[in-house]
């Protein structure tokens, strides 16, 4: 085990404010382009793009289109994993930025159905892959750059920065379209829903900005020095297989549980068998995101004290249990309860979204830990945050009833427990002098129960 004395020099609070801010920014860009694009795919997209279906299968395709994002997240994740891995965190985020920003402004500018016909769900569909690659390679290298400058008893506090992007993202997006919202929805889906996607001009020029100026990660700086590298995504697959794993049930409700309460909550609470007004519902969703934005570096800090792993128990348990009374306030139409219920719900997950950067970073070796991460991350995004709201939709088709959505909801939870209770845990990052060979040897792995 290192000293401390050796990682004093790269590991400190001031280089970690700066990459922890840098990172939480761009987190914040990408999740805002992302969530516009969930909202929307919600509220507005299948009358714009799908206005010839069923209303219920209008729905379903328009949270397929939502979910093919999720499902190229692994190969953004191998593609921004092997740059970040191999040439640095910076060079990675800076093109996964770029390519995000793009993407959701060109959706913006894209023709509805009823102007170019089928060429619109195609076209918003290459676009959604677009963005899937952008956040695949994202979320690893910007928590990456946040844990790894971070001193060792900061590390969930410090990777609650990037964890913060997430809610911040979605209070902007939010926020923008309950404003939008009351115009009235004939406003909202004819030509104010293009507002938000268009915006995202200004955060891409935000966001390379900020980024422009942090430094590379002492993890990766010490790593390549005098280092003959390997192909990250083979060393990943043949060393870190059983971590990563782990790590994609371990967000299953962080992603999955995530996506029911957001995404399929808002289609299902202004779905005509409930009826609820789009501004209600969103109003919800914003006012629940602010309060997640607060309790978001608290939790983290919180997580340094008790264990990150603790805290993520505490998140997947409370969250479940607020399910119920979520679900029976929408079915009743009481607005203060609706309000109580959706920000409580977040709070809940953000206990398991809070401490997901460090405990991420520290179930893999460094030699791959971009391309681990990333693909961890992604395909466990994949399978349970790109599954949930069209399994849910499609459960309610099925059986008539809302009560199979929250059965889900309880799969997702034990899922998430069972792999963060065998997910490893190496108690050091990398320091930064001395031999690679000899730091992966060196580094301890705690028990699963473990911080």
């Amino acid at each position: 085990m290192s000293s401390t004395s050796t990682q004093a020099p790269g590991f400190n609070h001031r280089r970690a404010i700066k990459a922890g801010f840098a990172a939480m920014v761009g987190t914040t860009v990408e999740w805002y382009d992302f969530y516009v694009y969930a909202t929307a795919a919600a509220l507005i997209f299948p009358h714009v793009f799908f206005p010839e279906a069923d209303p219920a299968m209008g729905v379903l395709a328009s949270f397929a289109t939502y979910a093919v994002a999720f499902f190229v997240r692994p190969l953004g994740g191998i593609i921004f994993g092997h740059i970040g891995d191999k040439l640095g965190r910076k060079p990675a985020l800076t093109i996964t930025l770029l390519l995000m920003g793009v993407a959701t402004v060109l959706v913006g500018c894209l023709p509805g159905y009823n102007t170019i016909g089928i060429w619109a769900p195609i076209l918003l569909i290459l676009l959604r892959v677009c963005q899937g690659l952008a956040v695949g390679g994202e979320w690893g290298g910007a928590s990456l750059m946040a844990v790894e400058s971070a001193p060792e008893k900061y590390k969930t506090f410090y990777g609650g920065f990037t964890q913060l992007g997430n809610p911040l993202g979605a209070l902007l997006s939010s926020g923008a379209f309950w404003l939008l919202a009351l115009l009235g929805d004939d406003a909202l889906r004819e030509w104010g829903w293009r507002i938000p996607f268009l915006f995202s001009v200004v955060l891409i020029g935000v966001g390379i900005w900020v980024r422009y100026a942090v430094e590379e990660t002492p993890v990766f700086e010490a790593k390549v020095e005098g280092q003959e590298q390997s192909t990250p995504v083979l060393f990943a697959l043949k060393n870190n297989w059983f971590p990563i794993l782990m790590g994609i049930g371990m967000v299953a409700v962080a992603s999955g549980g995530y996506y029911i309460a957001t995404a399929f909550v808002q289609s299902y609470a202004t779905s005509p068998e409930v009826g609820l007004p789009a501004v209600v519902i969103v109003g919800a969703m914003a006012i629940a995101s602010l309060f997640e934005t607060i309790v978001t570096l608290p939790l983290a800090w919180l997580g340094d004290k008790i264990g990150p792993k603790v805290l993520m128990y505490i998140g997947i348990a409370s969250s479940f249990v607020l399910v119920l009374p979520l679900i029976l306030s929408i079915q009743n139409h009481s607005v203060t309860m609706i309000y109580l219920f959706v920000t409580l719900i977040r709070v809940a997950m953000s206990g398991t979204w809070a401490p997901l950067s460090a405990l991420m970073a520290q179930m893999f070796r460094p030699q791959s830990r971009y391309t681990s991460m990333s693909l961890s991350y992604g395909l466990g995004a994949a399978i349970f945050g790109g599954l949930s709201p069209v399994i849910a939709s499609a459960l309610m088709l099925a059986t008539g009833s809302i009560w199979s959505v929250v059965a889900l909801y309880g799969v997702l939870a034990l899922i998430a427990w069972v792999s963060t209770w065998f997910a490893p845990q190496h108690s050091d990052l990398a320091p930064v002098t001395g031999s690679f060979n000899a730091r992966l040897d060196t580094t301890t792995v705690t028990t699963p129960e473990g911080k």
